[in-house]
């Protein structure tokens, strides 16, 4: 029996959650109640949780990572069975608008993504557009839904990047963003790649991962890069933390003809330079991208079916949703964890 009151986190004004009874979301004819099972935390999350973005929606429920079973649905979601394990696509649209059309969705003039912008998953229950549900596969752990949106978003990099078998690439930051666009990076035949990531345990974690090259010390990217990639720079350079001062890196690291993807989201008013004369007689691409949509989710749970990305790393630190204040700390705070997930119980 679906209870009418649940426990939520509620981010009641940043850098400060609440634990929350909250009543359980009512959902539209078009929509399913999803029972969460367990919710990731991302680098979105932290922007959110600092007041550097969606600052005016707050007081939120965050939480965008996430699976869970259907235990409701709507009248026009019957063939959505209940008990089925899922995720979901987070971005909702209008569903007609020319973005919408061309599954840009992130464009769509009234898009609002779930934990972003509406209430998320760090609670017991999440409404979910039945159109929007991923079916997670009875031979793979609900918890690895999970981890379907985050994968997703670099399934959609790597279709933007139009990254080409035997392209050399470079990846600035080793995080779990980075460790994830190194894994597809290999899965689609880019050689070598290099990861940058002065932290030692992300720095090791890209070894494990299968980086050809990690380099430790800043002071000596510019030349491991040119020694790499016989002196002309990287075919595509991944700017994956979100500092300025790599995006003006990327620049100077990228060979001429080759492209820079801006992944790394940055504070909303943050400026870098570029030298727009290199930029147009090398011609250089600039392409950004920051979050997997429609088909990029059902392509990512895919990848996870199938073990063509390595995830166990993603899945080893867990906290009940009670301590959600603990392991905000402890995201934001201890560089040793490279992810955090919320299990609902």
């Amino acid at each position: 029996m679906i209870p009418t009151t649940m426990r939520a986190a509620v981010l009641a004004a940043p850098g400060r959650f609440e634990l929350r009874q909250v009543p359980v979301p009512e959902i539209a004819d078009d929509e399913v109640l999803v029972r969460v099972s367990r919710c990731g935390l991302c680098g979105t999350d932290i922007h959110i949780f600092k007041g550097h973005y969606s600052a005016d929606r707050l007081p939120l429920i965050p939480g965008h990572e996430f699976s869970g079973h259907v235990v409701r649905t709507g009248a026009a979601a019957r063939d959505v069975a209940l008990g089925t394990a899922v995720t979901a696509d987070i971005n909702v649209g209008c569903g007609r608008c020319f973005y919408c059309r061309k599954n840009e969705v992130l464009n769509c003039p009234t898009m609002a993504q779930i934990g972003i912008h509406v209430d998320g998953a760090l609670a017991e229950y999440v409404k979910v557009p039945a159109s929007h549900l991923v079916a997670i596969p009875r031979s793979t752990p609900v918890e690895m839904g999970a981890l379907v949106e985050p994968v997703s978003c670099i399934v959609r990099a790597v279709k933007k990047s139009r990254l080409r078998l035997g392209e050399s690439v470079l990846i600035l930051g080793g995080g779990p963003i980075g460790n994830l666009h190194l894994q597809l990076a290999r899965a689609v035949g880019a050689a070598p790649v290099i990861v940058s990531e002065p932290n030692p345990g992300r720095a090791d974690w890209a070894r494990r991962s299968g980086a050809d090259i990690v380099v430790s010390d800043p002071s000596q990217l510019a030349a491991t890069v040119r020694e790499a990639t016989e002196g002309r720079g990287a075919d595509l350079v991944i700017e994956s933390v979100g500092l300025p001062v790599l995006y003006e890196q990327a620049f100077e690291l990228v060979r001429p003809g080759g492209r820079v993807l801006a992944f790394g989201l940055t504070d909303a008013d943050a400026q870098a330079r570029y030298h727009p004369f290199k930029v147009v007689l090398g011609e250089i691409g600039l392409q950004g991208s920051v979050a997997g949509m429609g088909d990029d989710m059902r392509e990512a749970m895919t990848l996870i079916a199938h073990d063509r990305v390595r995830l166990a790393e993603f899945a080893e630190t867990v906290y009940p949703l009670a301590r959600i204040a603990e392991a905000m700390d402890a995201f934001v705070n201890d560089r040793r964890i490279n992810k955090i997930q919320i299990d609902m119980g």
